[in-house]
């Protein structure tokens, strides 16, 4: 079955409630969240399939890394922004997270609902697309494409933000692909 296929066949399973939703990535890191008051599975859908999707339209965000899903819904729309608040600000202190705008910290005690999760991908296309040799030149693409869509189309401060979230992880994959190389170099033919 073709990745696309799989996915939307998993996605029937996802909530289609209100709510808040993350994409996470092949290690279960959260790298965009964003809310729907049109129901989570519709919205997460069409950042799946690049339909009407800002964040996909403007290469902050590459599909291809996109491996898992958390969704909470809540029961009442005047929640979102307060959940959605204080989920980004949780995930960003981990990891930059790829979101146009920083929501202001939420004030008081937000009470987060029960997270869903779903995963996307299947396990074997995940640890493939998890080894250095394809994730690497897959991150500096997506680099240069953000860098690209920032020089020519559209330069704002979001999209810089971005930037910096994706070279981070270039920076990181990058330690990882050189650690495979090495560990290659030392085994005794």
């Amino acid at each position: 079955m073709d990745v696309q296929r799989n996915r939307q066949q998993q996605l029937r399973s996802l909530t289609n409630a209100i709510g808040v939703y993350a994409l996470c990535d092949l290690d279960q890191v959260p790298i965009y969240v964003g809310q729907s008051t049109d129901g989570i599975r519709a919205r997460v859908r069409r950042h799946l399939t690049s339909a009407r999707s800002d964040v996909i339209a403007n290469r902050q965000v590459d599909v291809w890394e996109v491996a898992f899903v958390w969704a909470w819904p809540v029961p009442d729309e005047s929640q979102i922004n307060s959940v959605e608040a204080a989920l980004f600000h949780e995930f960003e202190r981990t990891s930059r997270l790829m979101n146009g705008t920083v929501p202001a910290k939420p004030r008081g005690r937000i009470v987060i609902p029960d997270r869903e999760t779903l995963q996307v991908l299947p396990d074997s296309e995940i640890a493939r697309r998890k080894e250095p040799r394809y994730r690497l030149p897959r991150q500096a693409q997506q680099v240069a494409l953000l860098l690209d869509y920032i020089l020519e189309t559209y330069d704002k401060k979001h999209l810089r933000r971005s930037l910096h979230a994706h070279f981070e992880r270039l920076e990181r994959y990058y330690r990882n692909f050189q650690g495979e190389l090495m560990r290659e170099f030392d085994e005794p033919s």
